[in-house]
């Protein structure tokens, strides 16, 4: 069951609207940065070791132990950090708009197990996309290394999706792409796992450009 409850939390079918958003991507093809299945390649793994490997990896796994100590002052904190951190108003706008959907998710499910869940992230005027994930992957019981690696994997995929819209890439393509990062993935978990929170850095500078640069971007299939 623990399976089964990961791939539906790792699945492009949750209801959280994530197909929406490429989070810059869009820029970087339209700026030339991204112009074929190499270069957006070397985009996304950059990101996902440098960038979301770097912070958001080990923020989701503090948030996953934390749910699991009941830790709700952490939690928060945690929370506050993420929100804090996002370089955009659209990247902002992304999580918020996602966690609002994670947690009106929680509700629909009517599972009980998840209620604290629910009862914690209810008390908060907006919570971000990570801290809802984390906190369902806790009271489902999934081992905490499995979750990063779906956690991480969803990102990839959403942005080798974004890739194949934007560029555009075929599906072969976008297969070997997420060959490649599956991979990189299982390295980039373990690394989130053994980061000291003072070491934890989003430091990404192109990337928040790109983020920035999107918001005023005339024409544009995604939200981010």
């Amino acid at each position: 069951m623990q399976l089964v409850r990961l791939l539906q939390l790792a699945s492009p079918a949750l209801p959280v609207g994530a197909y929406t958003y490429s989070q810059g991507l869009e820029w970087a093809v339209q700026s030339g940065v991204i112009r074929d299945e190499a270069s957006a390649g070397r985009w996304v793994a950059d990101l996902l070791e440098h960038g979301i490997g770097g912070y958001e990896a080990p923020l989701v796994a503090a948030l996953i132990a934390a749910w699991q100590a009941d830790d709700h002052a952490e939690v928060a904190r945690l929370d506050a950090d993420f929100l804090a951190s996002r370089e955009s108003a659209e990247l902002r706008a992304e999580t918020a708009q996602m966690g609002f959907s994670m947690r009106r998710l929680l509700r629909d499910l009517r599972d009980d197990s998840l209620a604290p869940v629910l009862a914690v992230t209810d008390a908060q005027p907006e919570v971000a996309f990570p801290t809802v994930w984390a906190g369902i992957a806790a009271r489902w019981q999934i081992d905490p290394d499995a979750a990063l690696c779906a956690y991480l994997w969803s990102w990839a995929e959403n942005q080798v999706m974004a890739a194949l819209k934007a560029v555009p890439l075929g599906q072969a393509a976008g297969q070997r792409l997420l060959a490649r990062l599956g991979r990189r993935i299982v390295e980039v978990a373990a690394a989130a796992r053994q980061r000291p929170e003072a070491r934890w850095s989003n430091f990404t500078p192109a990337f928040a450009i790109a983020c920035a640069r999107h918001e005023t971007q005339y024409s544009r299939l995604f939200r981010s």
